[in-house]
């Protein structure tokens, strides 16, 4: 085959040492080896594509022959046969069913939850005082994600446990999925409250769904859309199915958004110019008021400031299982075959974004943002496949830096500066940051 083999392969384990010890940079140099290149994880071969032609072809041109691939595989036990992991038929059927709870009017009714729980946020904070803003970012995700899911009394405790447990699933279940399958097995402490966590999220959501059929009253949350929707045949979800899919909204809608929100923070903090910019945009479009739905659009350079984050802390990688043989770029790809593609490795190639290590929100005005080849920027993939969620996201996101930023400067402390750890992206650790009064 004429697919080259990456460098930095080892004997039996193959370039797993490399990837795990050199992370994005190992990821980011296979451009230079070409536009397809093979790499092993452990003995698994598999296809990485490196150019946004390619990785366009594999999520949109040519998904439908493309499944989701072996890493998706390992969350299949706990995240069930929501829409980030099932697919052909079944996924289409559910994603026509999930969508209208996303629809842009729902969107707008969410937005006032948004933005209460920002301006909660905000207001709980002191002159002067330090703040862990990963922390604060991950508590307010959690709160917007889970009251726009339930909004019944019952729904509140179901919130409660999310926020206890959410974290726990998120975090072990990316060990579980790096790991090889007798490792979730062991009785080492993460394992067992990994285990309690998911049976107790389980526990409430099923009570919340069974209380929703009691009702059967829309609440105008996105539980009542999931219970009301219904294909062509007239069927609905089981619970089972609607369980998959609340449990597959909270693990990537708090992920996500936790971590765009603290990078913008600290971005913002480093570059005054773009916080001198972005500070006069909120002051001219709201005008000391608190944000609306209706303002999000008219916040342009709030945007740019968001696509910029999206762009420099995006997923590491995301991997597809060819369901037939597939011509990518000229190179066979057998059915059965594994590809990668990186979001972070795509939004890093200076081809598509000159001056990558550069935090520019200006490359994304239309003038420049049209030179943007198709595959290059992917924050929440592409095709059949993209984070239905995408829109619900970005909104929060901008709700959120705009109520905070209207009010306070985050100002980074020196003595604790932030460390990153590197698993599925880049994750601020203790990110400190000082509360000043903005007026």
């Amino acid at each position: 085959m004429s697919v080259p083999v990456a460098h930095g392969r080892w004997p039996f384990v193959g370039h797993t040492p490399s990837m795990l010890r050199q992370r994005f940079r190992f990821t980011s140099s296979l451009r230079a080896e070409g536009d397809i290149v093979r790499i092993y994880l452990g003995p698994m071969e598999t296809y990485f594509v490196t150019s946004p032609e390619l990785a366009h072809e594999v999520l949109v041109t040519k998904g439908g022959s493309f499944r989701k691939g072996a890493m998706f595989d390992k969350f299949v036990p706990y995240l069930g046969n929501g829409l980030l992991l099932s697919n052909g038929p079944f996924h289409r059927g559910q994603r026509r069913l999930v969508l209208p709870a996303f629809h842009r009017e729902r969107i707008t009714r969410y937005a006032a939850t948004m933005v209460r729980a920002a301006a909660d946020l905000a207001g709980s904070w002191t002159p002067g005082e330090v703040r862990v803003v990963e922390e604060d970012m991950q508590g307010l995700a959690v709160t917007v994600v889970g009251e726009a899911l339930f909004s019944t009394e019952m729904g509140a405790r179901a919130i409660e446990e999310v926020r206890r447990s959410i974290f726990v699933v998120i975090k072990q279940g990316m060990v579980r999925a790096l790991s090889p399958a007798f490792v979730e097995k062991l009785p080492v402490p993460g394992n067992r409250e990994f285990d309690r966590s998911v049976a107790r999220m389980r526990a409430i959501v099923l009570d919340v769904v069974a209380s929703w059929r009691n009702d059967g009253r829309d609440h105008g949350d996105v539980l009542s859309m999931l219970l009301l929707a219904q294909d062509d045949a007239g069927s609905g979800m089981t619970d089972q199915q609607t369980y998959d899919e609340v449990l597959t909204l909270l693990t990537a809608g708090i992920e996500t958004t936790a971590l765009a929100l603290a990078w913008i923070f600290h971005e913002v903090a480093r570059h005054p110019e773009v916080e001198r910019r972005l500070v006069a945009e909120l002051d001219e479009v709201l005008g000391g008021r608190p944000v609306s739905a209706e303002d999000v659009p008219r916040l342009v350079y709030t945007h740019r400031v968001v696509n910029e984050v999206l762009r420099m802390y995006p997923i590491w990688f995301i991997m597809r299982r060819a369901t037939a043989d597939v011509d990518l770029g000229g190179e066979r790809i057998p059915e059965g075959a594994e590809v990668i593609v990186s979001p972070h490795a795509l939004h890093f190639d200076p081809n598509s974004f000159p001056d990558p290590d550069r935090f520019d929100p200006d490359r994304w005005s239309p003038d420049r943002a049209d030179d943007v080849p198709k595959g290059a920027f992917i924050p929440f993939g592409a095709g059949t496949r993209q984070c239905v969620g995408n829109v619900f996201a970005q909104t929060e996101i901008v709700i959120t830096a705009a109520t905070v930023l209207a009010k306070w400067r985050l100002v980074p402390v020196p003595e604790r500066p932030v460390r990153v750890k590197f698993t599925s992206a880049a994750y601020p650790v203790g990110l400190a940051m000082k509360a000043v009064p903005r007026h």
